[in-house]
């Protein structure tokens, strides 16, 4: 199971996973693979839990093992 992360780690890691943005929309900024759009949370000055941080790679399709892969 992935970590807490941060929001920049967060963004780092969809990047390198081939997402593009993140881009504002709404409440919530979203990143984009292909036809694929992800929501994100918004920055702010704690970490992403592990529970968030698992509900958003189930959306967008990213294994556990696959996001531990990306550095």
């Amino acid at each position: 199971m992935p970590k807490n992360v941060s929001w920049r780690k967060l963004v780092q890691k969809f990047r390198e996973l081939g997402f593009g943005g993140p881009y504002s929309g709404g409440r919530h900024l979203f990143m984009t693979k292909d036809d694929l759009k992800v929501h994100i949370p918004n920055p702010h000055r704690g970490d992403i839990s592990k529970h968030l941080l698992s509900e958003i790679l189930r959306q967008a399709g990213i294994s556990p093992a696959e996001w531990e892969d990306t550095e």
